[in-house]
């Protein structure tokens, strides 16, 4: 397979599942939502070394909030509910709370067993002069702070979602890898319910599991680093010099599919010569993503 005339290698993106939540943070300005969105999704890259993989998802505009204003929508992902909950309450806590004007909302749709509680566990900073104010089936807190009150909502719900879907661009300069993958970030923003964690969206350094040194869960992935083709077995064809990964997490299969196809489609352009994936033999997770089938159900 070839778009514009760049090879799709015929493999797969392994991915696995982990448990997702949403939250909507508004703000007086679009400005002071991004800012709590983007302080409070930091450090959120990998679970190899990070408590979740975070990432904004989309601006949401005052019509489509709770309480009418502008914001963001966050995804957190982490291996298990308990670990989500006590992430979120920290990054809630200490980057949402903490910044100007903001408000935090739950996103997903509330289930019995399945919510994580974070206003209800933030609510104690209020020292006693917090107020809980329910709306239907919901409730929320107010918490006095020194420019009015923050208000956060008790529980968020929580959905299986996967992580780790992702693809390699192999090119034939640094500037070139960069650019398309650049380009790739732009087109999966576009697309509902993916987040791309890692810095702008793109990883220098993939990883392989596990390492010479026992203590380490993960360590540089040798098969596509060029300045390592000489003493590995390495994965790079003649002319690649730059590989840069894409990593996507979203609320389910399909979302991530949808976003791998975007971001394949725009980073095909002068300069890159192969799409690949990153797996590891089927044995990290059970989601197997080919590039093939993903390329040709997105026609």
């Amino acid at each position: 397979m070839r778009i514009n005339d760049v090879l799709i290698d015929d493999t797969f993106a392994e991915a696995f599942p982990m448990t997702a939540a949403r939250l909507l943070v508004t703000a007086a300005t679009p400005a002071w939502a991004l800012t709590a969105g983007q302080v409070a999704t930091g450090y959120a890259s990998s679970v190899i070394g990070c408590d979740v993989e975070a990432g904004i998802e989309r601006w949401l505009p005052p019509e489509e909030t709770p309480d009418g204003r502008p914001g963001v929508s966050l995804l957190l992902f982490a291996f298990s509910r308990d670990a989500l909950q006590k992430a979120a309450i920290n990054r809630v806590g200490q980057c949402i709370l903490t910044c100007p004007t903001t408000a935090c909302y739950n996103g997903l749709p509330l289930a019995k067993d399945k919510n994580i509680r974070i206003g209800g566990n933030i609510r104690f900073f209020g020292d006693g002069w917090q107020i809980s104010k329910k709306l239907g089936d919901r409730r929320f807190w107010r918490l006095p702070v020194m420019d009015g009150e923050f208000v956060c909502e008790d529980y968020f719900g929580t959905m299986k979602g996967v992580a780790g879907g992702n693809f390699l661009i192999l090119a034939d300069h640094a500037s070139s890898a960069l650019y398309a993958a650049e380009l790739a970030v732009e087109a999966i923003r576009k697309v509902p319910g993916v987040i791309t964690p890692f810095p702008g969206g793109i990883v220098r350094s993939g990883s392989k599991v596990g390492s010479k040194y026992k203590k380490l869960k993960a360590s540089t992935n040798d098969a596509f680093c060029p300045t390592l083709r000489a003493v590995t077995q390495s994965a790079l064809t003649e002319g690649v010099n730059a590989v840069y990964e894409i990593v996507i997490d979203g609320i389910d299969q399909a979302a991530v599919e949808r976003a791998m196809a975007a971001g394949i489609r725009a980073a095909c352009r002068s300069g890159v010569l192969r799409i690949s994936a990153g797996n590891y033999g089927g044995t990290l997770g059970p989601f197997h993503l080919r590039l093939h089938h993903v390329l040709a159900n997105s026609d």
